[in-house]
């Protein structure tokens, strides 16, 4: 258990300490977020704000893995692989995205294809990976059954599951996007959740199938569900430390590097837990944001009217008059409802197993 402790902690420091140098760095060479004419008056003060602040965090959450395994002298597992792969490559997407802003002094970057092509490449690689590289029990990180708390009893088949996977990940890092729209909304949603899929790993691990303990049929067959909580942990922890930054008034924007980067790790870490449908309620903000957005355009494609003054759901709080401040305590209190939620239905599950 210390692995994760020390992936926390190193993750906190390192994202703590970094953030001001990357501020300073984006600073210099004028990186500044630009800010659409269109959104609330209030947000046309954050213009030149320096962003692509998931860089930051992304940085602190490998080094945290890789000096918590280097100094508890363990291998890395294929599940944690993955999903700093996902993480990473998300990120990646998201850096083009926001870098052709910055360059093309634009509040549009990648064109829409080219931006869903990239996402596209990174979760297809990582769907076919995590139906590979079984572990010495035979399992690989992810299962064609889909889940809830634990896997259904039927399959979706590699295809299926691949098109389920894509499905998930752009959701997430699409939803985390939507989120990101007042200092510190997403980053500290994100921590919530991050949290939870820490629990979530130690619980599994202390109910692993297999165990001399936990055999029966309220175990988990999860491939290195503590690795899960090690590499939850790192980024709970680097969140935190960009929080100190990202709150109001933001000293440094997450940018599409952070937000496409945190939605795709929820969601590996949801695959690779094999608690895929349940990431929908311990992500209910998210989800809850990008509904706002869903209703908003269809009800405008319709009808020709809004349902709110403004989407995402956010905004639309703004414009009615609500302080930026107190509309994301109030979201996250949300949030930690939903967390609070989804993690009684888990334990739920394993009490009635």
């Amino acid at each position: 258990m210390r692995q994760i402790l020390f992936a926390a902690a190193f993750a906190l420091v390192l994202s703590l300490v970094g953030t001001p140098v990357l501020i300073r760095i984006l600073a210099k060479h004028g990186y500044g977020q630009m800010i659409r004419d269109d959104g609330p008056k209030a947000h046309h003060s954050k213009r030149g704000t320096p962003t692509m602040g998931g860089i930051a965090f992304i940085l602190a959450t490998l080094i945290a893995y890789g000096m918590t395994k280097a100094i508890v002298g363990s291998m890395p597992s294929a599940s944690a692989l993955l999903v700093l792969f996902l993480f990473t490559g998300m990120g990646l997407v998201g850096f083009l995205d926001d870098y052709i802003k910055i360059v093309k002094q634009r509040s549009l970057g990648l064109r829409a294809k080219a931006k869903m092509a990239g996402q596209l490449i990174v979760g297809i690689v990582f769907a076919v990976g995590s139906l590979n590289f079984a572990d010495s029990s035979g399992t690989t990180p992810a299962s064609t059954n889909l889940s809830f708390v634990r896997d259904f009893s039927w399959s979706l088949g590699p295809v299926l599951f691949v098109l389920w996977a894509l499905f998930m990940i752009l959701a997430m890092s699409n939803g985390v996007n939507l989120t990101d729209g007042l200092d510190g909304l997403a980053t500290g949603a994100s921590v919530m959740v991050f949290g939870a899929y820490t629990f979530i790993g130690i619980w599994e691990y202390g109910q692993t199938c297999g165990s001399a303990n936990t055999a029966g049929p309220n175990c988990y067959q999860v491939s290195s569900p503590l690795d899960l909580a090690v590499v939850a942990a790192a980024l709970m922890g680097a969140c935190f430390g960009f929080l100190w930054w990202n709150t109001s008034p933001a000293k440094i924007f997450m940018g599409d590097t952070g937000s496409l980067a945190l939605g795709g790790a929820l969601a590996g870490l949801a695959i690779c837990s094999h608690t895929e449908m349940l990431l929908a309620i311990l992500g209910g903000l998210f989800v809850l944001i990008t509904l706002s957005v869903v209703i908003q355009v269809t009800s405008f494609r319709t009808t020709g009217r809004r349902v709110f003054k403004m989407a995402p759901l956010q905004h639309h709080f703004e414009l009615k008059g609500w302080s930026e401040v107190l509309i994301v305590v109030r979201f996250w209190i949300i949030q930690g409802l939903c967390v609070a939620v989804g993690l009684g239905l888990f334990y739920a599950g394993w009490v009635a197993s």
